[in-house]
């Protein structure tokens, strides 16, 4: 029988090997309480899931990674007094971390509720795309953010989020980080994040927003690049010194609020210009390619104080408020 990875026996398997170093099948059982069969049986699969696993007779079993996990506690500690604005709880394992928290805001949770998934099998991504990690090598979070406008209020919540994410990164001394409209955290080497809003409410409000986040955090090797349709970089080819995922997961959290209080003030006006700089394609020709497969081109002149893509061509200044934004062929 295939156990799920958020068996409960399969995770304490999991928190054993997280120091990367060999343990035997006989130790591990010892533990457990349980037959070296059973250990065997749990871990068989664990590589469906993104977990890489090495088992060599007479050494055991070893994570060819160590495995850094998220703990609320640690995240609290550095948060420090920024803790209290937050109420964060671990999953071990789920399909989509926005799934699971647009269902409870449903429910009546509270603005500041945050989910971090130690792994996140089915993770959602703008357009329909699927956001693959594996176990420790990204940090895949949501938070959920009440406000008391309405919808039609929240036009540039999107970019006000990447200009967040850039400010964290940036305290912890990433390097080249930029964005792409309208959610794609980029460097030099490719994507590095991005961001997916889904938001319940009425038009007048008040109204529910739930941001999901995913960010490469190491080199995702055990992914197959078959699954990875673009060029990705990730935080350990940015940053000198790695933070941990708990000291990035706690710096995104306290910009997120900062960026997230100044939205609900004033909207994206006022973090229009600072978006402009971290912008990748800036006053560079760059082509836009619209749902219905149309292909515009142009020179990106930044945004609008809404979030709109402003573009010119020989038509002028137009702007766009979808598309998928390339560079020109």
């Amino acid at each position: 029988m295939t156990m799920d990875i958020a068996h409960p026996r399969v995770w304490q398997l999991l928190n054993l090997l997280a120091d990367g170093e060999f343990h035997s099948g006989e130790v591990l059982a010892t533990q457990l309480g349980v037959s070296r069969a059973s250990v065997f049986n749990a871990l068989e699969f664990v590589a469906e899931y993104g977990v890489v696993l090495q088992r060599i007779r007479g050494r055991g079993y070893r994570l060819t990674r160590p495995w850094q996990r998220l703990a609320a506690k640690e995240i609290s500690r550095c948060l420090g007094k920024d803790a209290k604005k937050f109420d964060v709880e671990i999953l071990a394992q789920a399909k989509s971390s926005n799934t699971v928290l647009l269902q409870r805001a449903a429910l009546g949770a509270a603005s500041g509720t945050v989910l971090a998934v130690e792994l996140q099998t089915a993770g959602r991504g703008r357009l329909g795309r699927t956001w693959h990690s594996g176990l420790g090598n990204a940090l895949t979070f949501s938070l959920l953010w009440r406000f008391d406008c309405g919808l039609n209020a929240l036009s540039g919540l999107s970019l006000a989020v990447g200009v967040a994410i850039v400010r964290a990164l940036n305290k912890l001394c990433a390097q080249g980080v930029q964005l792409k409209w309208p959610n794609d955290i980029l460097t030099a080497q490719g994507k590095l994040a991005g961001v997916l809003i889904e938001a319940q409410g009425d038009v007048l409000g008040p109204s529910a927003v739930v941001i999901g986040i995913g960010l490469n955090y190491n080199s995702p090797s055990s992914l197959s690049a078959q699954k990875i349709d673009q060029p990705v970089s990730a935080l350990d080819e940015t940053c000198n010194e790695l933070p941990t995922r708990n000291q990035l997961l706690a710096e995104l959290l306290q910009e997120l609020a900062s960026v997230l209080n100044e939205f609900s003030k004033h909207g994206f006006a006022t973090l229009c210009v600072e978006w402009e700089q971290y912008h990748a394609y800036q006053n560079k020709q760059i082509q836009l390619r619209m749902p219905d497969g149309k292909v515009v081109g142009g020179i990106a002149r930044g945004v609008s104080e809404s979030g709109e893509l402003c573009l010119e061509n020989s038509q002028g200044v137009r702007r766009f408020n979808s598309g998928e934004v390339g560079a020109q062929a």
